[in-house]
């Protein structure tokens, strides 16, 4: 076949197979008048080369590929040659990553640093050097479904069960009074410098306790206006991770610690496990004189919560 015909069957264009060509990654037969012709192996080894383009391969550096193929292994990358090119592009891509994370970090650092100039009020530091801004969330978060593993909570009784707030204070969730006291229930905090677990973002309802936090925060004020009494955050880290948040994210409510999930167990709340470890599933209780009154679940986006339960509670006043 002629040069136009491998282009096309290819899905590339005529000068990219004669810089192949000029390569050496291609060597098509020559006729007796000097045409080049083109055969179905030709066809496979730059589909092959544009594939691995696709994939951040530069072109000359496919050799290894081309060359298992031609070896007569049924894939390209059925070759130790091969294998060792995917994790040479995989170092250089983290490289790469990495140097951008760090720019990222540097520029949100400057942007604060700038915003706040001649300001009495001190940023927080929303992310450590080089670490996931926590505070804020993908685009592309998956959205939990509804389970129905929380149809149960409305009308059950407050459980008979105490747990530390940050200061290691014992508060008593069935001793929390008439008012109504919202606890918001998360799985965990990211820390900055600390990694979340692996493939955490893809966990539907996973990602976006930081924000969450931040949202209660900002509107801590307007639900007590609204009619909460209290406002808890609750997860199953431990009272220091806890002290740690409200310090950093400047929290003006106690977050709870119940590291043995016992208000899981007790109530039948939802959980899911990642990396061996079992954590709450997002859901917040609104708990009035004793009862459970109502029940967000499943909550999404994370970051838009504090408003969800405000408006809630602005539409069933006491």
């Amino acid at each position: 076949m002629k040069i136009g015909e491998l282009a096309r069957q290819a899905d590339v264009t005529t000068k990219a197979v004669r810089y192949y060509e000029s390569l050496g990654l291609i060597t098509p037969e020559r006729l007796a008048n000097g045409y080049r012709n083109y055969g179905v192996d030709d066809v496979r080894l730059v589909r092959e080369i544009r594939t691995l383009h696709q994939l951040g391969i530069p072109v000359e550096r496919t050799r290894p590929f081309l060359e298992c193929l031609a070896a007569g292994r049924l894939h390209a990358d059925d070759c130790p040659a091969s294998l060792a090119s995917y994790r040479d592009s995989i170092n250089e891509l983290t490289e790469r990553i990495e140097a951008l994370t760090a720019r990222r970090a540097t520029l949100i650092d400057n942007l604060n640093a700038a915003a706040h100039r001649g300001s009495t009020v001190v940023p927080t530091a929303e992310t450590g050097t080089g670490a996931e801004d926590y505070t804020t969330l993908p685009a592309d978060l998956p959205r939990p479904v509804d389970d129905s593993a929380a149809s149960h909570l409305p009308g059950l009784k407050a459980p008979r069960i105490t747990l530390l707030n940050a200061a290691g204070k014992e508060i008593e969730l069935n001793a929390l009074g008439p008012r109504r006291t919202v606890i918001y229930i998360y799985p965990l905090t990211g820390r900055p410098g600390i990694d979340l677990p692996e493939g955490w973002n893809s966990i539907p309802g996973a990602r976006g306790c930081t924000p969450e936090s931040c949202g209660f925060r900002d509107h801590f004020q307007d639900l007590l206006e609204a009619g909460a009494g209290r406002v808890y955050g609750l997860s199953s880290q431990d009272t220091e991770y806890q002290h740690e948040v409200v310090e950093r994210l400047a929290l003006p409510f106690d977050m709870l610690s119940d590291p043995a999930l016992g208000l899981a167990d007790t109530l039948g709340l939802p959980t899911f496990e990642v990396d061996g470890t079992r954590l709450f599933k997002r859901l917040t209780l609104v708990i009035r004189d004793g009862e459970v009154e109502h029940v967000f679940y499943p909550i999404f986006p994370p970051n838009e919560h504090a408003q969800q339960v405000l408006t809630w509670l602005r539409a069933n006043p006491l």
